[in-house]
């Protein structure tokens, strides 16, 4: 591991004594390009697209460098994890430019290193708990979900057999005793201590709350307990952490989402499936300030249950413990950076994150290090048509007002209560919902809006013109939109834009006519053609 700038330089000093001429940055279309090629593997960084990723990466560690100072958990040719990043970021806290020269890490390096190592096997794909987002001071962190006997008896014995007779998800050579060889004989004993380090490594990261959010208990394939979760762990080890289930539909849901023209109004998951059998569960202390009927969470569309879950991750992370969040679904690469990413596109809109990226930076960002270097197999969904990618960022439009914003959520926590009258602040933090119509004269007050012309796919509004339409509504000129909506639709633009030119168009099918097709039919459904789909 090391600092931030000594990453960084260690990084471009390997470049520069190769004798080879600097390469440019790479942007958004060159990323999706490679995305859309390949899956990320750790052990194929070389050759031609082994540069490729490795300019991909070394930009990430730019951009987090930007805000915060961090040390990195090495894991060169996957030796880790084959499918996270090479150079893996702990963020540890954020910095100015100064900050940086005098860096010194806050985490125990060793320990942390040791405790990846062993704590991987416990975990599906051996995809372990990772910190991917600092936010006050708080861990929010991604993985894959336990598991199963099937898989950590098939990858313990291959990891045996192919290091040698040496397994390193247990412990160096040395290390094996009389006691180890007992507890591999009895599943109990070697759940207890492949899952004993899981938990420490959850604790060494001060994560209290997990949210899984698949929509089985346990993962079965040919008969066979793949995977498991915290949440039907028979021996209750997770017991000490706040578990949550919250169970949304997997990859292969989101082929509907774009055979419906990439509409996910009104798109309903089917819950009598056999296979669906993990309820909604979330502790009622979590849930009372939400303001949300949980019991109806299958009868909501694909919009409103993704925008309820993003509610409910945005108030545990903002609440006032200092305890950190992991969310896991079942490999931990397709649902799992869905929401990794809203929550950290969310954040940065609202300036609490990544505070000096710009649009195209955290868009940027977020797309290499959130989905293309965490594995995501974005060419295997796109033959498919499991859009899961292409519906994460172009749901910005649907988390655009401030009741997502977690800087309304902690002025509900500090304002104080008043007995009568609106301020223009007031009205302001007000939603669109609960300022009536913004036309209609009857209610609290009417909006005059002057539209004009946008980036593809997107409309602004410049000006709003407050009508007074009630004996207390005080006349005055406010922005329509706020710096958190103009943030995420410019992100949103941009992406819509990129995808548009790079990874649409090649989703085409092969023949003209049905070329013609797909490609009217992913331009109408984004919005990139006609007036009528402005409000998509």
């Amino acid at each position: 591991m090391a600092g931030a700038r000594a990453a960084a330089a260690a990084s471009a000093g390997s470049s520069a004594s190769s004798g080879s001429p600097q390469p440019q940055e790479p942007g958004l279309g060159e990323l999706l390009e490679e995305f859309s090629r390949t899956q990320y593997r750790a052990k194929d960084c070389s050759g031609t697209g082994g540069s490729k990723v490795e300019r991909i990466e070394k930009r990430c560690l730019e951009l987090f460098g930007r805000d915060y100072c961090y040390s990195v958990i090495q894991n060169v040719n996957g030796d880790i994890c084959g499918h996270y990043p090479q150079h893996i970021v702990f963020l540890e806290y954020e910095s100015s430019e100064k900050e940086k020269d005098t860096f010194q890490s806050t985490v125990q390096v060793s320990k942390l290193q040791d405790l990846v190592n062993r704590s991987k096997t416990a975990r599906c794909r051996g995809r372990f708990v990772c910190p991917v987002i600092l936010f006050k001071g708080k861990h929010i962190c991604r993985s894959a979900t336990l598991a199963g006997w099937g898989e950590l008896y098939g990858r313990t014995g291959y990891n045996y057999i192919f290091s040698g007779g040496a397994d390193d998800a247990w412990a160096d050579a040395e290390d094996v005793t009389e006691e180890d060889c007992a507890l591999r004989s009895s599943d109990t004993h070697l759940f207890d201590k492949v899952r004993g380090y899981d938990i420490k490594l959850l604790r060494y990261l001060s994560v209290k709350y997990i949210c899984d959010l698949m929509v089985e208990n346990k993962k079965v394939k040919f008969g066979m307990n793949v995977t498991s979760s915290e949440k039907v762990d028979k021996a209750q080890r997770y017991a000490d952490f706040t578990l949550l289930s919250i169970p949304y539909p997997g990859c292969e849901f989101f082929k509907e989402y774009k055979d419906r023209d990439y509409m996910a109004e009104g798109l309903i998951f089917n819950w009598k499936q056999d296979y669906v059998d993990a309820p909604l569960s979330i502790p009622d202390f979590l849930t009372c300030s939400l303001n949300i009927d949980w019991s109806q969470y299958q009868s909501w569309d694909l919009v409103q249950q993704t925008q309820n879950y993003l509610k409910l991750l945005l108030s545990i992370i903002n609440s006032d413990d200092d305890s950190g969040l992991l969310v896991h679904c079942i490999s931990g690469w397709d649902r799992t950076p869905l929401f990794i990413s809203l929550l950290r596109l969310s954040l940065w809109a609202d300036g609490l994150i990544h505070a000096s990226l710009k649009p195209a930076e955290i868009l940027y960002l977020t797309v290499a290090y959130d989905w293309f270097l965490f594995g995501h197999m974005l060419v295997d969904r796109l033959s498919k048509g499991e859009e899961i990618f292409f519906f994460c960022f172009n749901f910005l439009k649907h988390i655009i007002s401030e009741e997502f914003s977690a800087l309304k959520i902690q002025r509900r926590k500090s304002l104080p209560a008043r007995d009568a009258g609106f301020t223009v602040e007031d009205i302001c933090m007000l939603r669109r919902k609960d300022r009536g119509s913004t036309t209609s004269l009857g209610s609290d007050f009417s909006l005059v809006m002057e539209s004009s012309p946008g980036a593809a796919g997107s409309f602004t509004y410049e000006t709003v013109e407050l009508v007074p339409a009630g004996a207390q509504t005080q006349a005055a000129w406010l922005t329509a939109l706020s710096e958190r909506e103009t943030r995420l639709q410019e992100v949103r633009s941009a992406f819509l834009a990129a995808y548009s030119s790079t990874v649409g168009l090649r989703a085409a099918a092969p023949s003209p006519s049905g070329a013609i097709g797909l490609l009217e039919q992913f331009v109408r459904g984004v919005g990139l053609r006609g007036t009528s789909s402005s409000t998509l």
